[in-house]
């Protein structure tokens, strides 16, 4: 008897499909994922961001990560904890990812990673993650987007941080990789493709040359160059995102990690800003008659 009433609910449901009537309100929360672009220093404030949604109870089932976005994905997927972020926020300095170098392919290398992400991660391969991780790199040769989602996850992060002109390219399984943000500078599109239904993109707008004062060296000229040209695809990922938080760095050069805290801070008011969107999207999916569909991406900003 329940195997027929079983094949009846399904015959039912098929028949709904097939005429357009709507199906059953959805009760479960949609799979949110979360798309943390590059900057450097500045993306400590991604750890503010992430503490918010952690404090909310706001549940994260995807993340994909460029650059720092890749570093700090890789640590809160491992398991660490808000407080934990913060403390590897407090003592990150350009020393733990850098070792200058003589080379035509760069002024540095950012083998020193491997040491230091292994002292912070709490797991060493994407397999082990709690939570599905994407990292963002970019293939030197072909000029592809790759992201990467199996396997060790050290030598991806150094590929998706080896800012060209800056970092020496890495090899990984025999491919030259730079900088994930020459393909995807806020990464919503592959979160999207892991199977996020919402997805907020955290973006950390913001020049090198801090207010038109002009380069100090040829890192601010490669980092503008790279900083109008993201500007410039801005709409690209932007129409995969459901949500864009832009914390507030401007005036934050691209190596200041001394001032993470006030970084970290900067991500928690433009993560708090953006809470009552979130939010209705839970609530959304708690009332009879409305779906998922994908929407204009709204922006949140907080001064």
């Amino acid at each position: 008897m329940k195997r027929l009433r079983r094949i009846i609910r399904s015959v039912q449901a098929l028949g709904r499909e097939l005429s357009g009537q709507p199906a059953a309100a959805r009760t479960e929360a949609p799979a949110i994922g979360l798309a943390l672009g590059g900057g450097f220093a500045r993306g400590m404030a991604h750890i503010g961001v992430l503490n918010v949604l952690e404090q909310e109870n706001i549940p994260v089932s995807y993340v994909a990560g460029t650059s720092v976005g890749a570093l700090i994905g890789a640590a809160y997927c491992s398991g660490l904890s808000p407080s934990e972020l913060e403390e590897f926020a407090a003592r990150a300095r350009f020393k733990h990812f850098a070792q200058w170098t003589l080379s035509r392919l760069g002024f540095a290398s950012n083998r020193r990673m491997i040491g230091f992400l292994g002292g912070i991660l709490k797991v060493k391969t994407f397999e082990e993650l709690r939570v599905p991780l994407g990292i963002a790199a970019t293939d030197f040769c072909s000029g592809e987007g790759v992201v990467f989602r199996s396997g060790s996850l050290l030598d991806p992060v150094r590929a998706s941080c080896a800012y060209p002109g800056m970092f020496l390219p890495v090899e990984v399984d025999g491919r030259l990789f730079v900088d994930g943000m020459l393909a995807y500078p806020v990464p919503t599109i592959p979160v999207r493709k892991m199977g996020a239904e919402r997805v907020i993109a955290v973006h950390l707008k913001g020049t090198w040359t801090n207010g038109g004062s002009g380069p100090r060296h040829v890192f601010d000229v490669i980092g503008q160059c790279f900083a109008i040209a993201q500007d410039m695809n801005y709409g690209v990922w932007k129409q995969a995102a459901d949500l864009v938080i832009e914390p507030d760095v401007s005036g934050y050069k691209y190596d200041d990690f001394q001032h993470s805290a006030n970084l970290v801070r900067a991500g928690e008011i433009a993560a708090r800003s953006a809470l009552p969107q979130i939010r209705a999207w839970l609530k959304t999916a708690e009332r009879p008659g409305e779906t998922l569909a994908h929407v204009h991406p709204v922006v949140a900003t907080a001064k």
